[in-house]
């Protein structure tokens, strides 16, 4: 039974009534949120009710398909994938023709990494097949489709970080083991691509910088002969510079005949380096087409989370609204902060003033030391010197529970959430700070006083759940949900947590531009509605400008550039180390302005 169905009895049991909740739903034209539905839509002029009343918000975009003429190198028909008893692909059709770049876009949670993993052979698809040229490969394991010159690189990071630079490069050249002139032409070629790489050969992987571990990760698939490349958010967590350059290295390697599919979160990166684009929303591919007529395509390029979202500050906290304008008091002070690891300097003696209701952005390369600078301040790493004062009182000493429950609230590069929980139970656990009855004894006998203070964090999750628009995932397990959304929901942990001083790190990272772009409008609500001070490491150039009252550039663990934003971004240092001249790389959201100089902001005072 157990070689049959691995779940056991459960399993199944499970898949029949997962099945009969969907029929059912279907019949009633229902919405059924924990079992992440395909949603059934109906012509807007047949509709009798509202459509809250059949479970749909608007009817679907058109679909626009303007399909490859050429010769193909692989392409998808008709495929269904699931995860378990969660169906994510639904009849999804997808070309790509022998020399181009396809750019796959799509909102969060549409299911583009799960096309990749379905190409690559990591996720076997229950209803179609996949071919690459003329031949099937439906049933071949991913070692075979590597063989044949289908290679992924993974989202995040793809290297193994006990090893070093070389061992990895030399663990990726596997398939041309004694083929000695290939191997020293291909690293020859990729040392003079990614020159950090040579001059890092015998340092671990795990002490490169995320833009360097990318840049190995290409290295290694370059190893692999690739006649397709698949490439997973190539720009995720990565400063404008090391963007730039893995830009101009995607078109080299195009350039030299390899065919390429890169899933990315940016309409405008994507929109620079890719003619044509696959445009997925809810498991389907709803756009293929030219790339740049996306950008009229209101109706797809769309905010499905954060388009509508009203931050409301819990009843009865005392917390009052405040103007964007600070007052002289300082919630966040770092002062002579340091940081070594292993003789390395981390973090170089940071001084950081944040006051009260101030936005302060914090920009800087890979490897510069503003994560760590997080982790001090939040109590999760002890500092080597210096002290963290919070509202006026050394927490130096303190641990990162006891600065949560004086106000300081923390996310981080990764949504680092509880993965066997649903959304709504892991929003109510980040309301803990927020729970009037805590005795484990009155919990157990459930009197009156557990119950109100239960059903008051029920309300303030609602609230939550709908202020993000998370309402279709409120059951659906944090280990279900895409990069994007578990984003989404992080997001809504902390604003739950109700923080003096929110330090959020990389927000925009893995959610889709529009998301990005209404995200500015999230955090400066959140900032005038509850007065809380925010702190924001971020990539995304227009979105950290838009917000910050100040801005602050960290390069080797030091500042090298403070003050507004627009004197910063023009720091002859600020430039050569960490922007570049790359507009396509800088302005990941908002409009292309083509100018960095002249980019508007947001009105605060």
């Amino acid at each position: 039974l157990l070689m049959v169905w691995p779940g056991g009895l459960g399993e199944v049991m499970y898949s029949i009534r997962d099945r009969l909740l969907r029929l059912i739903a279907a019949r009633h034209r229902m919405s059924v949120p924990s079992l992440a539905e395909h949603p059934v839509f109906e012509d807007a002029s047949k509709q009798d009710g509202t459509a809250a009343e059949i479970g749909t918000a608007t009817p679907p975009p058109e679909i626009v398909e303007e399909r490859p003429g050429g010769p193909l190198i692989v392409s998808c028909d008709d495929i269904d994938a699931s995860y378990g008893q969660i169906q994510v692909l639904f009849g999804v059709h997808l070309q790509v023709e022998q020399g181009e770049i396809l750019a796959l876009l799509g909102t969060n949670g549409a299911g583009k990494s799960t096309v990749l993993r379905v190409v690559a052979g990591l996720l076997r698809p229950q209803k179609g097949r996949v071919l690459f040229g003329d031949d099937d490969i439906t049933d071949l394991d991913p070692v075979e489709r590597v063989k044949r010159g289908l290679v992924t690189v993974p989202g995040g990071r793809g290297v193994f970080g006990s090893l070093t630079v070389d061992e990895n490069l030399r663990m990726a050249a596997w398939l041309a083991k004694g083929d000695t002139a290939f191997i020293t032409q291909t690293r020859a070629k990729i040392f003079e691509l990614f020159p950090p790489l040579e001059r890092r050969l015998a340092t671990k992987a795990s002490n490169l910088s995320g833009g360097e571990q990318q840049m190995l990760t290409l290295a290694q698939a370059l190893l692999c002969r690739p006649r397709l490349l698949l490439i997973d958010e190539l720009s995720l967590g990565l400063a404008p510079t090391v963007v730039g350059t893995l830009i101009d290295v995607v078109r080299q390697i195009n350039a030299d005949g390899t065919s390429i599919v890169v899933v990315e979160q940016s309409v405008n990166v994507a929109t620079g380096i890719a003619t044509r684009a696959e445009f997925m929303e809810k498991g389907q591919v709803r756009f293929s087409g030219p790339t740049a007529e996306l950008a009229d395509r209101p109706d797809l390029l769309r905010a499905v989370f954060l388009s509508h979202t009203e931050v409301k500050t819990p009843a009865g906290n005392g917390r009052r609204q405040i103007a964007a304008s600070t007052n002289g008091h300082a919630r966040l002070e770092v002062r002579n902060l340091g940081r070594r690891f292993a003789g390395v300097v981390a973090v170089d003696d940071v001084d950081l003033r944040v006051e009260e209701g101030q936005i302060l952005g914090i920009i800087g390369s890979n490897g510069a030391g503003k994560t760590t600078l997080f982790d001090l301040c939040s109590g999760l790493l002890p500092a080597d010197s210096g002290h963290v004062v919070l509202d006026g009182r050394d927490v130096t000493e303190l641990g990162a529970p006891g600065r949560a429950e004086r106000g300081l609230g923390r996310s981080f590069q990764d949504a680092r959430l509880f993965p066997s929980m649903t959304v709504t139970e892991t929003i109510a656990t980040a309301l803990e700070r927020h729970v009037d009855v805590r005795e484990p004894t009155a919990c157990a006998f459930r009197v009156g006083a557990v119950v109100e203070s239960e059903h008051q964090v029920a309300d303030r999750v609602e609230e939550l759940i709908d202020t993000m628009g998370l309402q279709r995932y409120r059951d659906a397990f944090v280990s279900e949900l895409s990069t994007g959304t578990r984003r989404i929901v992080e997001l809504a942990c902390a604003i739950g947590h109700d923080p003096r001083v929110l330090l959020l790190d990389e927000p925009s990272s893995g959610i889709a531009q529009r998301e990005t772009e209404a995200l500015s409008d999230l955090l400066l609500q959140l900032r005038e509605t509850t007065g809380a001070s925010l702190v924001v490491i971020e990539h995304d150039i227009p979105m950290v400008t838009a917000i910050a009252d100040e801005l602050v550039c960290m390069h080797l663990g030091r500042i090298i550039a403070r003050g507004r934003p627009a004197d910063v971004l023009e720091h002859p240092e600020v430039v050569s180390s960490y922007l570049g001249t790359s507009e396509l790389a800088i302005e990941r959201s908002g409009a292309r302005s083509g100018s960095r100089g002249r980019r508007k902001r947001k009105t605060r005072r």
